[in-house]
């Protein structure tokens, strides 16, 4: 398993989504806040709807941009807290595809997603 991850959200619709075929996700949405999130991390990311990327660790990396602490167990997701957001999202049994088990913390940088 990877100690970084990246994964490429983009808006389907009026959700924010994503897909990765290594884990077998297709159209994954985010919801209960983890939207709410997105839209003020991506707020300044030109075309952000269409795609960029989220690199996402349960360690700190150079260049991280964001700390979410856990808070509790529901519905077999997880709730995360951002302390510089004053916000809490829910993260579906999905979290489950990238970390044997929910971490205490993970650390998040939204950026542009780059071309190829």
């Amino acid at each position: 398993m990877n100690s970084i991850m990246v994964i490429h959200p983009y808006k389907f619709g009026e959700m924010w989504v994503f897909d990765d075929d290594k884990v077998g996700l297709v159209q994954e949405p985010f919801v209960a806040g983890a939207d709410e999130i997105i839209e003020r991390m991506v707020a300044q990311i030109p075309d952000a709807e269409s795609g960029f990327s989220l690199v996402f660790s349960a360690s700190p990396f150079p260049g991280y941009q964001i700390e979410f602490g856990w808070r509790r167990e529901e519905y077999g997701g997880n709730w995360y807290y951002s302390a510089d957001l004053d916000r809490e999202g829910w993260l579906c049994p999905a979290l489950f595809k990238y970390f044997d088990e929910a971490p205490k913390e993970f650390y998040a940088q939204f950026k542009a997603k780059t071309k190829l």
